[in-house]
């Protein structure tokens, strides 16, 4: 990738397994990045936990996520375990106003999905400290059966595996804040890159052909 297919605006997707810490990354990202974007999915499943609409993700039926995919509102969208789930494109059009960081708490369909469509989004996968600790932080949370907690690792360990395949960096949330600050790194060195760097103050235009040699 050069410097012309880059924006100003920086695309950023986390994904990991559920329990690997990104939505807790992914919210610190947002209070600490300046002129950071949180992009919260537009989904068709009922609220979890303590979910809250609007903040967590914005909850539709059925009929409403249809009639968004047929007006092209979504960056990306998916069938996920019977339920859709979608990004909405407004938050790429306002980080791209505010030259700003779009950060996209999405799994690994769902980004590669966005790197198809926007080459120059930057894919970061979270890992856990190992998959034990990972089922612990499950069972911790109370709120699925062995069933569902068996069926979470067992996607985990695919979702593992695709990540690792075709992200382009990965972060290993052993500690949180070690794993927050590689993160931050990975923000700051991408908004330097060349070609995302506000050059207009330097007026450095060629001058027009007439004007050579003066």
């Amino acid at each position: 990738m050069n410097e012309s297919t880059l924006h100003p605006e920086l695309l950023l997707v986390l994904s990991a397994p559920s329990g690997a810490g990104k939505t807790t990354l992914a919210h610190r990202l947002l209070k600490e990045v300046p002129n950071a974007l949180f992009s919260a999915s537009f989904t068709t499943r009922r609220p979890r936990g303590k979910e809250q609409d609007g903040v967590d993700y914005h909850f539709v039926d059925v009929a409403t996520f249809q009639e968004k995919i047929e007006r092209s509102e979504f960056v990306e969208w998916a069938e996920v375990h019977g339920h859709f789930y979608g990004s909405p494109q407004s938050v790429v059009e306002e980080a791209r106003a505010r030259r700003g960081v779009a950060i996209f708490d999405i799994d690994v369909q769902g980004g590669q999905a966005i790197k198809r469509k926007h080459p120059e989004a930057v894919l970061i996968f979270v890992l856990p400290p190992s998959m034990e600790e990972l089922e612990r932080r499950l069972r911790d949370r109370k709120t699925d059966s062995d069933e569902t907690i068996r069926r979470r690792m067992l996607a985990a360990r695919s979702e593992i595996e695709r990540g690792i395949a075709s992200y382009d960096y990965i972060v290993l949330n052993d500690d949180f804040e070690r794993a927050f600050q590689e993160l931050r790194s990975v923000v700051i060195a991408e908004r330097c890159r060349r070609g995302r760097v506000d050059l207009s103050k330097l007026k450095l235009e060629k001058p027009p052909a007439s004007d050579a040699g003066r």
